[in-house]
């Protein structure tokens, strides 16, 4: 409560209001970390797990279906699909904007030319296409599986809805966004089966370990709901 009192100190917006609107800011927020530093590529060793060999915006990539698998079940399809089409509205912006800071000239003494710009941002109008097509198709099978399993189970299994429809949509991410910066040699297509290997075993490693935080973040959401006759429409 103190967070969200935080952000929101007036008694204007309810409860469910103030804890939607802090998901979709950190769904968006994770999206555009990913977008902005997926071309560094790194080694990250888990002792006794494995050494993972994953771009380094890929690190934090689950906690997107984290995040949605948390709208959809407390508030629904409709809210979580609103939410998507945020994010993706939001890098639409700064691809845009990004694009046009690339096309303008540097001056003669600024420690970044255009050259240096360019090769670290100047593709990423590729990499936004590429994301923002496996981000929308993944999330909208992770949602409709999360909701299915979530009917057939009731307040059973929250862990097997949430780690299967998880597991499901993330390969189904990985492989189409690798596959597409392969197509335009943003990442060496040489490489490209063991980027598609590491990159989906650490995310399903990922989210796995985060079930824990997947059920504190239900508890303490159930405990801030008290107002629940939120009800208006998002079209």
């Amino acid at each position: 409560m103190v967070l969200l009192n935080l952000f929101y100190g007036g008694q204007s917006m309810s409860v469910n209001q103030k804890i939607y609107n802090i998901l979709c800011v950190l769904f968006s927020l994770l999206l555009v970390i990913g977008n902005l530093t997926y071309q560094k590529f790194i080694i990250l060793n888990i002792p006794f797990v494995h050494t993972f060999e994953i771009s380094v915006g890929a690190i934090l990539y689950p906690l997107l279906f984290l995040i949605s698998d948390l709208i959809a079940e407390f508030f629904g399809k409709d809210y979580a699909k609103f939410c998507l089409k945020l994010a993706i509205m939001m890098n639409v912006i700064i691809a845009l904007i990004i694009g046009l800071m690339d096309y303008l000239p540097a001056t003669d003494w600024s420690r970044i030319n255009n050259e240096t710009f360019h090769h670290v941002f100047g593709v990423f109008g590729i990499s936004f296409l590429g994301s923002m097509l496996a981000c929308y198709a993944s999330q909208t099978i992770d949602i409709g599986l999360y909701l299915t399993i979530k009917r057939l189970t009731g307040d059973r299994w929250i862990w097997m809805r949430n780690n299967l429809s998880t597991a499901i949509s993330l390969m189904i991410d990985t492989i189409a966004v690798l596959s597409f910066l392969a197509v335009f040699n943003v990442c060496p297509k040489e490489h490209l089966l063991d980027l598609i290997v590491n990159s989906y075993l650490w995310k399903l490693f990922f989210s796995i370990s985060s079930t824990p935080i997947f059920y504190l973040m239900i508890g303490i959401i159930r405990y801030l709901r008290t107002d629940k006759s939120w009800e208006y429409q998002i079209s």
